[in-house]
């Protein structure tokens, strides 16, 4: 089995509209969207390596130092899978862009540290 690393993306425009709903939508959109998680969890559950976690503000580091900045990656979660293809599709019609604000995983395969 492969690992693959999956990272959740959204944009600041699609966050500022789901907060801009009003409270009683917003909670139905939370609980739906936790009950479509946990039930995308639990489907997976033999394939799940690392759930992972929410993320929250970015640093940058470079050779200039440390500095704030922003991208659109929102969470991650590490699963195996027999191939790219078949790791993708686990996250087919998943509660991050079908329900949630988010729009889109990304899912990258974890390649062996060359020379160890």
């Amino acid at each position: 089995m492969k690992k693959f690393l999956a990272i959740y993306l959204g944009s600041a425009e699609a966050l500022a509209e789901y907060r801009a709903m009003d409270t009683e939508e917003k909670k139905e959109r939370d609980r739906a969207g936790m009950e479509g998680w946990m039930k995308w969890g639990q489907e997976h559950k033999d394939a799940i390596v690392d759930m992972g976690s929410p993320l929250g503000k970015t640093k940058r580091v470079d050779k200039n130092g440390v500095l704030d900045t922003k991208n659109e990656i929102g969470a991650w979660t590490v699963v195996q899978a027999e191939s790219h293809e078949a790791a993708a599709k686990m996250f087919e019609n998943h509660p991050h862009f079908m329900i949630f604000p988010g729009e889109s995983v990304e899912i990258m395969e974890c390649l062996p540290m060359p020379g160890m």
